[in-house]
């Protein structure tokens, strides 16, 4: 039961009971929810500074997770990066190395992946670690990359080794005039005296003296891509395309025995000796070119001649002498 509450009223002198209004208690009430609410608010903001909610600490869990995770696989990424150096290294000084092929140019290996466009998407999202994921993007992209080279260079290294036997066969082994008169080597690679102009210029293949008519032999397989012939300079010459990069120049040839477009055989007669062109006396002048570059024939004489005589040729092809042609 509820107490009646009265107060003294001083112009009846008589104590009178407390008329409580409506208006009065809503106003206390709607005071007391205000304040109660205000406090709670404190409280709320208060917890909040100091605590997670039960969704912001599995959240920032799942974020440390997540943390943890990424820098494994970057850690991973970055080993299996470091393997593939490996690999590419290998393929250029080992494999490329004893197949007698070039390693893979620098601009082959760093061809691009995609567009520019790429990582546009990912880069306009509102993901919070956007950038933590487009770095690993980037690093995965990167090994995509140097795989797919490195496999397409051990798939021309399978075929070299499949072709093992071919490619040996186009491999200028051998000398081109026969080795019965070692001596018959003139002029070897490098600057020499030019029998014309009487200064020194770079001759770039070795001249073999030998009498008009004696048989020229081709040093590899291959194919005649060349049959020319010329007042001046080379004189009569062929050429012979042997494939993998090799290539072989007859020059100042009395006659041809084979046709353009025709297909020989290592050691097969291709013309004879003669001092047609720019030639001072009857000679062959051989060259051997790889991947486009003349270099000294020397280095591949080793299909017909033992270490004495190898050595023999290395000492005559050495002398500073004159050429026999130009």
């Amino acid at each position: 039961m509820a107490r009646i509450k009265y107060y003294y009223n001083t112009e009846t002198c008589r104590y009178e009971r407390v008329q409580t209004r409506t208006s009065d208690i809503i106003f206390n009430v709607l005071g007391i929810l205000i304040l109660c609410g205000f406090f709670g608010f404190i409280s709320f903001a208060v917890y909040m500074r100091f605590f997670d909610s039960p969704k912001e600490a599995r959240l920032k869990e799942e974020l440390q997770e997540m943390a943890f995770y990424y820098q494994k696989l970057e850690k991973e990424v970055s080993s299996m990066d470091k393997k593939m150096v490996d690999l590419q290294q290998r393929d250029d000084n080992v494999y490329r190395t004893i197949f007698g092929v070039d390693p893979l140019p620098g601009e082959t290996r760093q061809m691009g992946v995609g567009g520019v466009d790429r990582y546009k998407a990912l880069k306009a999202s509102r993901l919070s670690d956007k950038e933590m994921i487009l770095s690993l993007s980037k690093s995965v992209d990167e090994l995509k990359r140097k795989a797919t080279v490195q496999h397409k260079s051990y798939d021309d290294i399978m075929k070299l080794a499949m072709n093992k036997d071919k490619m040996w066969a186009s491999i200028p082994a051998i000398q081109p005039i026969s080795n019965k008169e070692l001596t018959r080597l003139s002029s070897g690679f490098g600057y020499r005296i030019h029998p014309i102009y009487k200064v020194k210029k770079l001759h770039t293949g070795i001249d073999f003296s030998a009498p008009t008519g004696t048989p020229i032999y081709a040093t590899a397989d291959g194919k005649v891509v060349k049959l020319r012939n010329a007042k001046t300079g080379y004189g009569k010459e062929i050429e012979i395309d042997h494939g993998y990069g090799f290539k072989t120049k007859y020059a100042h040839m009395n006659d041809f025995n084979v046709k353009r477009g025709q297909t020989v055989k290592r050691g097969e007669c291709i013309g004879y000796v003669g001092s047609t062109g720019t030639s001072t006396a009857p000679h062959l002048h051989y060259e051997v070119m790889k991947q486009g570059k003349k270099i000294n024939p020397m280095h591949y004489f080793f299909g017909d001649l033992n270490a004495e005589e190898y050595e023999k040729v290395v000492e005559l092809a050495t002398i500073e002498n004159q050429s026999l042609g130009g």
